[in-house]
């Protein structure tokens, strides 16, 4: 699309004709982040249909929600400090930015020839959101963050126990 408008008539007028768009960003492109999608303009009409228990795992539709939100934080975080300072954040905007670099690092990046499932990209993404206090997860309910927030611990205990 001309100088990436995406309100140019042609990419404006598709959407409206297909189940979703998927935005490919420059921004991440040149900052290697492969692939440079940008969640946050893309959108799926299906997405509901096609997840949570049965389909996918039971915490799937609260956890893509709050990665969301917070992206979205910590995409508006990164414009504030661009204009503040980094100073002038409090320790919760920093807690965005760090998930908002490594969601970019950790969760969209990819190598071209991995076959990551969904169910390791929720672990991936559990493993972010951990960057938060369970209070600041509040797109998850108490009940799936009791299931999965601390899983990790049990992981870990589990492992242990089988040295």
């Amino acid at each position: 699309m001309p100088n990436d408008d995406i309100t140019h008539p042609i990419p404006d007028l598709t959407g409206y004709i297909t189940e979703g768009q998927i935005f490919v960003d420059r921004s991440l492109h040149n900052r290697q982040i492969y692939p440079p999608i940008n969640v946050l303009p893309s959108l799926s009409r299906l997405m509901k249909s096609g997840i949570g228990k049965g389909m996918t795992r039971g915490d799937h539709p609260n956890v893509s929600d709050q990665l969301y939100a917070n992206y979205a934080i910590g995409q508006d975080t990164r414009a504030m400090k661009a204009v503040v300072g980094e100073e002038a954040l409090s320790e919760d905007e920093h807690k965005y930015l760090e998930f908002t670099d490594k969601f970019e690092t950790k969760f969209l990046a990819q190598n071209p020839y991995e076959n990551r499932d969904v169910f390791t990209s929720l672990d991936i993404a559990w493993m972010l959101l951990r960057i938060f206090p369970q209070e600041l997860l509040k797109k998850i309910s108490q009940k799936i963050k009791d299931e999965y927030y601390d899983r990790e611990k049990e992981i870990q205990k589990a492992v242990q126990s089988l040295k």
